[in-house]
C-alpha cells in the first residue's frame, strides 16, 4: 500500500494522489443539489499501478461523503466495484 498523500481539490471537484507535487492518480466527481456525490472517473498512472492508489481515492471519497452527509453514486466502474466489494463497510454512503 502506498504512503503517498491524497489531496481533496474541492474547487476542481476531484481527489488526487501526489508524488513530489506531481499528480499520479485522480478521481473526479460532481455534486448534486440532492446530496449526491457522483464519481465519474478514476485514473492511476500505469507506473503507479498495484500500489492501492485507486482504493485510497475511494476511501477519501467515502470519508468526504460521510463528513458532508452525502451518498455516493458511482458512474466509474472501478468505484462501483470497490463499493460493492466493501458493501457492508460503505453501506451508509452507497
Amino acid at each position: 500500500m502506498s504512503t503517498l498523500p491524497v489531496v481533496h481539490q474541492i474547487e476542481q471537484q476531484r481527489f488526487v494522489v501526489l508524488d513530489q507535487q506531481q499528480i499520479v492518480a485522480v478521481m473526479s466527481y460532481s455534486s448534486t443539489g440532492d446530496g449526491q456525490l457522483i464519481i465519474d472517473h478514476t485514473e492511476v498512472d500505469p507506473a503507479y499501478g498495484g500500489q492501492g492508489l485507486g482504493h485510497q481515492l475511494v476511501d477519501a471519497a467515502v470519508a468526504y461523503a460521510r463528513a458532508s452527509g452525502r451518498k455516493i453514486q458511482p458512474l466509474c466502474p472501478f468505484v462501483a466495484s470497490v463499493l460493492r466489494q466493501k458493501a457492508e463497510a460503505y453501506a451508509d454512503v452507497f
